[in-house]
């Protein structure tokens, strides 16, 4: 009994310790030094304005092997599981039939773990690390890595992919907008 105290304080003080280590509270821009902006636009939907996206990237050029962070300031709440459903409807839109429904269902499990709840003002990042898969953060705060390559794609796709719902946004973030 006294060892597993002594443990479990062991335990507690190496985690306060992590915690409150540079590494821990680094952010995003930790898994990508020199990262700058390349593109940034907002997102609308029935004319009302839900979150500014901004993309980063090392060398401020896009390619299909460029780890890149993609940043979404939210200016309404949303649920969670709003957010995980809008994913995975739009993952589907984009993917069809390539991707399986236990797979979608594993990638749903995979978001539940990786968003949250946001309100006006939430920081949600997702940084897409070529080889590795995805990293996602709220505020600074690293909340998942998924190592999944076709996972990291495919989310991304959303965004980035040229059958993107919104191509003025995709265009914007992409640093190609005419406008």
């Amino acid at each position: 009994m006294k060892l597993f105290k002594q443990l479990a304080i062991l335990a507690t003080l190496l985690m306060a310790a992590f915690l409150l280590s540079p590494a821990a509270s680094a952010g995003w821009q930790a898994a990508l030094p020199g990262a700058q902006l390349l593109g940034a636009g907002d997102f609308r939907k029935y004319g009302f304005l839900v979150y500014t996206a901004r993309l980063y990237t090392v060398g401020g050029k896009m390619g299909e092997n460029t780890a890149f962070a993609l940043e979404l300031t939210y200016h309404r709440s949303i649920k969670r599981d709003a957010l995980v459903d809008a994913s995975i409807a739009e993952i589907k839109r984009i993917q069809g039939n390539t991707v399986s429904a236990e797979q979608l269902q594993q990638w749903r499990e995979q978001m539940q773990q990786s968003f949250i709840d946001v309100d006006e003002g939430s920081q949600l990042t997702g940084v897409f690390l070529p080889g590795r898969g995805a990293q996602f953060y709220v505020g600074e705060q690293l909340k998942s890595e998924i190592r999944d390559m076709a996972y990291a794609k495919a989310f991304f796709a959303i965004w980035l992919d040229p059958r993107s719902r919104d191509p003025d946004l995709r265009a914007q973030l992409l640093g190609t907008s005419k406008g």
